[in-house]
């Protein structure tokens, strides 16, 4: 009779054991709790708003799409990041702090090009290359899957060229020698100075 009692003390102890070691093992699937970040473009406005969790922490100029070149109205998930992407379909062109949301190559990133506050992009979202550092980090912390970008609105009524790159930032064809002049000397351009 002793075997026994002790045979069903022991069996509870298990079974609270186990118990315990499912609960631990499940809040180590869960992970960190990430924040939920919203980030907002209003195209009619040419403005960025970021949220998290709900309580606006951004308000940021921005430069959509020109006449032609429409950013994609809809909801996305952020889903690649890179701190420094060279456009292979517009000549290698440099985009700081890239935070893509479409599959056809749509990103956020950072911009010294004129014309912030007017749709001059060839689709992607311009940010200041400060704010664009920022909005990064903050994703970068966060976690990519936590991060929504809405595309809102239609095209501001107008005729909006796109803006080429300041002669700063233009990249140099791989036969071009030319030393860069200018803040960023080359830092945008995928081919090394020689």
């Amino acid at each position: 009779m002793r075997g026994t009692t002790a045979g069903r003390v022991g069996r509870g102890h298990r079974h609270w054991a186990l118990q315990a070691l499912l609960i631990a093992w499940l809040c180590v699937l869960a992970g960190p709790a990430f924040a939920s970040i919203l980030i907002t473009v209003d195209k009619p406005t040419q403005t960025m708003t970021v949220s998290v969790n709900g309580e606006p922490r951004y308000r940021w100029p921005v430069s959509t799409g020109a006449t032609g070149y429409s950013t994609p109205p809809g909801n996305y998930t952020a889903f690649r990041m890179e701190p420094m992407h060279y456009s292979d379909e517009w000549d290698g062109a440099g985009m700081p702090h890239s935070i893509f949301f479409t599959k056809r190559g749509h990103a956020i990133h950072g911009s010294n090009h004129p014309g912030m506050g007017t749709p001059r992009s060839h689709g992607c979202v311009r940010l200041s290359l400060q704010n664009a550092e920022t909005l990064f980090r903050l994703v970068e912390q966060q976690g990519l899957s936590a991060t929504k970008v809405v595309i809102a609105g239609s095209d501001p009524a107008g005729n909006w060229a796109a803006s080429s790159a300041p002669p700063a930032v233009r990249t140099l064809s791989p036969g071009e020698g030319r030393q860069r002049t200018g803040p960023f000397r080359g830092l945008f351009s995928p081919f090394k100075r020689r």
